[in-house]
């Protein structure tokens, strides 16, 4: 009997997300899952998401029942074991025999034949122990977060805060949309759409029931997936003539500014070619212009009015969608990461006219990224000032793009913060800063 597909799709995503440092996110919505059903296609994406969101807990049942130290097993043969304890642990609609049988013939498909009686007693000992599993005695352990990062997280924002993040991350994050107009709405509603209202933005809809990935309206470019955080940063902009958006691909951000300043001259770089290109595919745009650089050099006149860096970023604010990166991070990354993202935020500020506002954003929650780059970079740049994001807030409250009805929990000091699990949204920072006139 052939291995399942969902089950074969699932491992062979993990390998890539393990051994190229791919993203799942992306692969869970390539082409090459289009042979799938739709029931296949949902299982897949729900134990790739599962097996990396609950990894260590998974990795310590195994070595619990191994007789063997996970470190020297093989990479098949390894995330075979996390298929099928997550299957017994997380999936109670999935006998246990069928995740047990199922990993075994993953292995013997992997060409780790071998391997499978090993595989088949461990799993089959997990499963004699069936039910929750018992508290770890931590944070971090319960979980399944590194315990450096969750360490960061509550000496920042406190433990029952930490806690919030950590619960949120382990959930399925809602599907949002950015939707312009209500014609838009109702043609996904035939579609057998269900939406809801966003939570923060009234431009926002939350995706309660049917398959937006593979609408017309996304696929024409009238519908973005963006997440709230996300809308709200690029609201934060505001109006401008002249538009710069520093780094712009995949482009959610920049067809949010094109939408509000439709008369605007918007100038949206990007470094890599293939990115560059995918940017061009999905932002439709008249007023939007790809140019292929590096933000640092940029072949291009200043005098922005506005400017958006939202720079590249760890992304620990996004680790319900992205949970691999929590375990790829290494403290030593947001020092290299805070490097870049100031040499990015001081070459945006030069493309500044007199009087022009720059937003800083990262999908970030660490001061090394937030923070200390901003107040670093303004250090060095008395041409520049910041502002209070609250005022931004307040304008966007009075003319009605944001619904949230308590605007003042989305700030720390001068900057925008949201919290996964405080607020209904990804963790997003931003600032706004000012050439002075």
């Amino acid at each position: 009997m052939p291995v399942s597909p969902a089950r074969s799709t699932a491992l062979s995503i993990l390998l890539r997300v393990e051994r190229d440092r791919a993203f799942s996110g992306e692969l869970l919505h390539s082409e090459s899952l289009e042979e799938l059903s739709a029931a296949d296609r949902g299982l897949a994406t729900e134990m790739v998401m599962g097996v990396l969101r609950w990894r260590s807990r998974l990795d310590d049942q195994i070595a619990q029942a191994s007789s063997r130290s996970l470190q020297k097993l093989d990479g098949e043969v390894l995330n075979a074991l996390r298929l099928g304890v997550y299957q017994m642990l997380y999936l109670s609609r999935i006998p246990a025999h069928a995740a047990i049988h199922e990993s075994v013939d993953l292995v013997k498909r992997a060409r780790k034949s071998s391997a499978a009686p090993f595989v088949n007693a461990v799993l089959r000992k997990i499963s004699l122990e069936p039910g929750p599993l018992p508290p770890t005695g931590s944070l971090a352990g319960d979980l399944a977060h590194p315990e450096w990062l969750v360490r960061r997280w509550v000496g920042q924002y406190g433990e029952a805060r930490a806690r919030a993040i950590c619960g949120f991350d382990q959930q399925t994050p809602a599907t949002v949309l950015r939707l312009d107009n209500d014609d838009v709405v109702r043609e996904l509603q035939r579609d057998g759409i269900e939406l809801s209202p966003g939570r923060l933005l009234a431009d926002a809809h939350v995706v309660l029931r049917g398959d937006i990935t593979h609408s017309k309206a996304l696929a024409d470019g009238r519908v973005f997936i963006q997440d709230e955080a996300s809308q709200l940063v690029a609201a934060l902009v505001g109006a401008g003539v002249r538009i710069l958006d520093c780094c712009a691909a995949p482009g959610s951000k920049t067809a949010g500014m094109a939408a509000r300043n439709p008369t605007a001259e918007i100038v949206a770089a990007e470094l890599h070619a293939h990115r560059a290109e995918l940017l061009r595919r999905r932002v439709s745009a008249s007023n939007v212009r790809v140019v292929q650089g590096d933000v640092l050099a940029l072949p291009i006149s200043g005098n922005f009015d506005r400017v958006l860096a939202d720079v590249p970023c760890s992304g620990t604010g996004t680790l319900a969608r992205n949970p691999e990166i929590k375990w790829r991070l290494k403290t030593e990354d947001l020092g290299d990461l805070h490097l870049k993202q100031a040499a990015i935020l001081k070459a945006g500020l030069q493309q500044l006219a007199p009087g022009g506002r720059l937003v800083y954003s990262t999908c970030s929650l660490e001061r090394e990224e937030n923070e200390e780059v901003v107040e670093e970079v303004l250090k060095s740049e008395p041409a520049f000032r910041l502002l209070d994001a609250r005022d931004e807030l307040a304008r966007l409250r009075t003319s009605g793009e944001l619904v949230w009805n308590d605007p003042d929990s989305l700030l720390s000091g001068p900057f925008l913060r949201t919290i996964p699990g405080v607020h209904p949204c990804d963790g997003f920072f931003a600032a706004v800063i000012a050439r002075r006139e």
